[in-house]
């Protein structure tokens, strides 16, 4: 019989380990042995996987748990947020309210419109003359967030919408995203104010945000909603117009 794995010197060992897929390694190659149990739970192999990867921005990381976190929600990071733009007509979205003429999707940059600032964006949800509003909520482990991270780690949870007007018709915007427990009770709220766009605006797109973090253990949910209307009561669609909506959990 060759040398054993034990006999390898520690960073041969983690050089090695560092070629395994990381769920492997964490439910799997943990349990192997005591000696691969501490190099998996230290920062060397999760150092060495962000370099392999790429994955830059954890040098600010002080304690070595935080690497791995880092590492997954790096590999992670998307947007939670299903058919943001319109490209599913309404997929995914539940709760919808159709005042008016309810909901309808358009094509970008759409009368008195102006085009999106990114290319990738090629529709939009656009309201009617009563309140027009939907809803997702997203089931953070079914994506991948398990539950002690939320908890312990507490990523920052971010959220994003993009508004704009008819540069022809005044509306109005809301924004309201609640996180979750495991009981649907909410843990932490964040609701804009009602945004008024005026009749003679620019038609242009702009950016709302919102990032949680140190919001407590027990967040299992994220519940984004929004929506609007026109000032004008046009019957129609002149009312205010959603699109590129996203949730992404960073480290």
């Amino acid at each position: 019989a060759g040398p054993r794995m034990e006999s390898l010197p520690e960073a041969v060992l983690i050089r090695i380990l560092a070629s395994i897929p990381a769920v492997d390694l964490v439910l799997a190659c943990r349990l192997v042995c005591c000696q691969w149990k501490n190099l998996i739970d230290g920062a060397a192999l999760w150092i060495l996987k962000c370099q392999q990867e790429g994955l830059t921005g954890a040098e600010s990381q002080e304690n070595t748990e935080n690497w791995q976190n880092f590492y997954f929600l790096s590999k992670k990071r998307k947007n939670l947020i299903k058919n943001p733009c319109g490209e599913e007509d309404l997929q995914h979205w539940g709760e919808v309210e159709n005042g008016g003429d309810g909901w309808k999707i358009e094509d970008l940059p759409g009368d008195f419109g102006k085009e999106f600032p990114s290319e990738e964006v090629h529709k939009y949800f656009v309201t009617s003359y009563e309140w027009c509003r939907k809803a997702q909520v997203i089931d953070l482990r079914a994506e991948g967030y398990w539950e002690e991270l939320m908890d312990t780690t507490q990523p920052k949870v971010v959220v994003k919408d993009w508004y704009a007007g008819r540069s022809d018709a005044g509306c109005l915007y809301e924004l309201c995203v609640k996180l979750l427990s495991e009981n649907e009770d909410v843990l932490a709220e964040y609701k804009s104010d009602t945004i008024t766009i005026p009749q003679d605006n620019d038609g242009s797109w702009t950016e709302i945000s919102h990032t949680f973090s140190d919001y407590g253990p027990g967040v299992r949910f994220v519940r984004f909603e929004h929506g609007g209307q026109d000032t004008l009561f046009w019957k129609g669609w002149y009312g205010v117009r959603v699109t590129n909506s996203s949730v992404t959990v960073e480290p």
